[in-house]
């Protein structure tokens, strides 16, 4: 079976927690134009054109406890070019959080979390790829940060992500011990009270999977 994609921790992360966890987690291009080269027309079936979008977008997450407004980073491509990507294509639309634990992160961008009778598998799923790490020592797991989920360095020794599933640091000194670790490629610039509100719900103590779902309505661009 799949391997679920996690975040590793080590143990005092997850005593400062307070949780115990077990289950987890863990693109794109455009050439040159001359005068005899047509531009693809826009595919009316995605959400938003993301040629519409500058260097570093800024996104609204739209969940059911509030909204997170985030921004992408220029110096993570591969990550940011994918997320508008899935995010056009409404990938993410209607997806759970499905691993939260207070006072480390909250995680999302599972596609099996549609369906209800796949609930056992939840933290297995993912876009079918990978996208090659970009770790840089600038961007850090301060709060509200975003990143991207793995699989565990044995079975993943490149650190690549997950094709779609993330996470948004909640508490940044739990997450500190991530650094270096895991691609951050965006920040969070207004919802933290969400961040927040979000990671308090009540969670299975085996899964950290919150009791009453918190789910992705839509993620739109803000242009």
């Amino acid at each position: 079976m799949k391997s679920k994609i996690f975040i590793l921790m080590l143990a005092g992360i997850i005593a400062a927690a307070s949780c115990d966890n077990n289950n987890s987690t863990g693109g794109p291009g455009q050439n040159d134009g001359t005068d005899t080269t047509q531009t693809a027309p826009f595919d009316s079936t995605l959400a938003f054109n993301p040629a519409d979008l500058p260097e570093e977008p800024v996104f609204e997450i739209h969940t059911n406890m509030g909204t997170i407004t985030i921004m992408l980073y220029e110096d993570t491509p591969l990550h940011r070019d994918n997320f508008i990507k899935l995010a056009s294509e409404r990938f993410y639309d209607s997806l759970l959080f499905h691993r939260v634990i207070y006072g480390f992160m909250i995680q999302t961008g599972d596609p099996l979390t549609k369906d209800p009778d796949k609930s056992a598998f939840y933290g297995s799923g993912d876009a079918g790829y990978t996208i090659p790490a970009e770790i840089l020592p600038n961007h850090t797991h301060k709060k509200g940060a975003l990143a991207a989920a793995r699989q565990s360095d044995l079975a993943n020794p490149k650190k690549e992500s997950s094709g779609s599933q993330f996470y948004i640091v909640q508490n940044e000194a739990a997450c500190v011990q991530l650094d270096g670790e895991y691609t951050v490629f965006g920040e969070t610039l207004d919802g933290f009270d969400v961040i927040d509100r979000i990671a308090t719900v009540r969670v299975d103590s085996q899964t950290s999977r919150p009791l009453s779902d918190v789910r992705i309505i839509k993620i739109t661009p803000v242009i």
